[in-house]
């Protein structure tokens, strides 16, 4: 009898321990949400300071020059198929994977001071377990383990398109939300990552959709969809993965936070992005008003693509607020808003002139006459092979300054 009193006390410390930021969060070595914040295993707040590796397993236009041209994944490889064939494209993706991002570029990101990697992921390289996209991340992991850096996974293109515009790679409509099967494969592949990852610390956590559902007015009519797939998601990552915080983005472009109820897991943090909007209280404000009615963290997972001043004032905003922050992207071409960037190749312009034109289209003998020669795009793509890699990058000093960084020696 005269133990009995302690009962009580063995329930009550159990239920500690089963709350979110108790021991036992602690003790499995994640990092995890605790009221309007992440912290570490060992209870201290985290403010993360990251960039995104885009343009990795996800190829846009853009950073690339083809402005008015492809601009989508697949409209990219297209290209690059027509240029070299098939056979040789598929090799150069493949080395062009490998060389993008290598140790030594982990290696100075730590160096410079960030703490973060946000992924941005193409779902195909992610249909079966082994695969092409699990040996590239596999091999990121252990260097951001060696480097101390966290790294968030993003569907940037999920199956079927979330979006509705080239960056999910989509037939330009938003499928995911009319596709019963579209959404099951994104639950299977969501499932599939979680269980492969739900171990590894150095994972923080899963950006379940980038940008859901463009502003146009013709696809909001799915707003109402976006949080019971996340729910439905998250359902399925809890049977396998109880450790890793899982990330909502809102509607519209991830600005749009009114689709959103009370929170409907314990582990949760919500993301936006923002670009080429004043940086002051105004921008951020209905993101700060979110984050104290559900008592949940916000972050930052895009912005930037701008003057040096313009991210130092919007970086030194959101620090103001204690928001975290992954800017966009770490790599392009010919380019300073970035931490590195690399150098245009040999007859780029030509390509870029080249590409304006409508693909596979039209009169086959006047498209091969206009093509630039199988030389010339050789000789291009193989420099771009070259010039990605780390240590033929060049540092932009100015913007890691703007992000309150440092510039480490190469």
């Amino acid at each position: 009898m005269k133990n009995c009193p302690r009962i009580p006390l063995l329930f009550l410390a159990l239920a500690l321990c089963l709350l979110p930021g108790g021991p036992l969060w602690a003790a499995t070595g994640f990092v995890h949400t605790r009221g309007q914040q992440l912290v570490t295993p060992d209870g201290k707040t985290l403010l993360l300071r990251g960039t995104n590796l885009g343009n990795w397993l996800e190829p846009e236009g853009y950073m690339f020059h083809f402005d008015g041209g492809p601009q989508s994944p697949r409209e990219i490889e297209q290209l690059f198929n027509e240029l070299i064939g098939p056979v040789a494209a598929t090799k150069f993706w493949q080395q062009y994977r490998q060389n993008y991002i290598t140790e030594p570029d982990v290696a100075f990101l730590h160096q410079a001071g960030f703490n973060v990697v946000r992924v941005p992921m193409h779902y195909k390289f992610f249909e079966s377990d082994p695969s092409e996209g699990f040996a590239l991340m596999d091999q990121l992991v252990q260097w951001c383990r060696r480097y101390h850096l966290y790294i968030i996974l993003d569907m940037h293109c999920a199956p079927g398109g979330q979006t509705g515009a080239n960056i999910d790679d989509s037939w330009n409509y938003p499928w995911l939300y009319e596709s019963p099967e579209e959404q099951q494969r994104l639950i299977t592949i969501w499932q599939r990552i979680a269980h492969h990852y739900s171990n590894e610390p150095t994972i923080l956590g899963y950006d379940l959709l980038n940008e859901p559902i463009a502003n146009f007015p013709e696809i909001e009519k799915y707003n109402k969809d976006l949080e019971p797939i996340y729910k439905r998601v998250t359902a399925a990552i809890r049977q396998v993965d109880t450790h890793h915080v899982v990330i909502l983005g809102g509607a519209q472009w991830d600005g749009n936070f009114s689709i959103f109820g009370p929170p409907f897991d314990k582990n949760v943090m919500y993301t936006f992005h923002q670009y080429w909007m004043p940086p002051t209280q105004d921008a951020v404000q209905k993101f700060v008003d979110f984050r104290a009615r559900y008592n949940v963290p916000v972050w930052l997972g895009e912005s930037g693509e701008n003057t040096d001043a313009w991210v130092r004032q919007y970086r030194e905003l959101l620090e103001k607020n204690q928001i975290g922050w992954t800017f966009w992207p770490y790599k392009k071409m010919d380019a300073t808003s970035s931490p590195v960037s690399f150098n245009r190749p040999p007859h780029w312009d030509e390509i870029i002139a080249f590409a304006k034109h409508p693909l596979l289209t039209g009169d086959a003998k006047q498209q091969i006459a206009g093509r630039p020669s199988l030389a010339d795009s050789r000789e291009a793509l193989q420099a771009i092979l070259e010039n990605v890699k780390f240590a033929n990058c060049r540092v932009n000093s100015g913007y890691l300054e703007a992000l309150g960084l440092r510039t480490p020696a190469k």
